[in-house]
């Protein structure tokens, strides 16, 4: 089988299609969750922990050019290449993937959930051991 044709039966096949189907839904609600964590939880946790804004969470690895004049803030420091220790984004992507995997975990269950299940196979006669089947065919010839 040439690799072209074993390429083309691989691609056809029917997981490979639900697979690029799940990771494209996928990469859409992980943006959907993302905005979840980060425009409704994010703001209420921070608010009860007293900062509002856990993106600006960080610690300066080395000082700001000499020429920076934008405010100290994630996205002004990033963007003028000041290395962050951005523990307040990491917090974020954190609460992101425990959101996330909540609700897979979730979703899966009630797939699980929803899915028949298989009658059981009818029972087969059980298999009489052969010593037994000796006593009877004894017990048998005795009472003739």
């Amino acid at each position: 089988m040439s690799f072209f044709s074993e390429f083309k039966e691989f691609a056809i096949k029917g997981n490979v299609m639900d697979l690029a189907v799940g990771v494209i839904i996928g990469a859409a609600f992980g943006k959907i969750v993302d905005s979840v964590v980060k425009d409704l939880i994010m703001p209420i946790v921070g608010r009860v922990i007293g900062g509002l804004d856990f993106s600006n969470y960080f610690v300066m690895l080395s000082n700001a050019p000499a020429d920076f004049k934008g405010p100290n803030t994630y996205e002004a420091l990033t963007k003028a290449g000041v290395p962050l220790f951005a523990y307040g984004n990491f917090l974020t992507v954190a609460i992101n993937f425990i959101i996330l995997a909540f609700i897979i975990f979730m979703m899966v269950k009630q797939v699980n959930r929803m899915k028949k299940e298989e009658p059981a196979a009818p029972a087969a006669a059980p298999v009489t051991p052969e010593d037994v089947l000796l006593l009877r065919e004894i017990r048998d010839a005795l009472k003739r």
